[in-house]
């Protein structure tokens, strides 16, 4: 099984009219993996971030609003312990 890292996907999914945004909105929120979404309607994109396998996900959307799911970008994200996070900025 692959190991699920914070990552975060960009996709192509058709979204014709206000019900196929619903069924997309409908079926991102019914996966837990996914901590955040942003549904951009008119150009057919959607990004999503949280703790997941890109594929996994992206077959769950497809099968949930049987539309044509497209990868478009996925960024990975290596964690860093909050002890070790560079500052926000810094004085002198």
């Amino acid at each position: 099984m692959t190991e699920k890292i914070f990552c975060c996907m960009v996709m192509r999914i058709k979204i014709d009219c206000n019900g196929c945004l619903m069924k997309v909105r409908k079926a991102l929120l019914s996966i837990p993996e996914l901590e955040k979404h942003l549904i951009e309607q008119k150009h057919s994109r959607v990004s999503v971030c949280g703790r997941f396998v890109p594929q996994d996900v992206a077959i769950q959307i497809r099968k949930r609003t049987n539309r044509r799911v497209e990868i478009l970008d996925v960024q990975e994200f290596n964690e860093i312990p909050e002890h070790k996070q560079p500052p926000l900025f810094i004085t002198s």
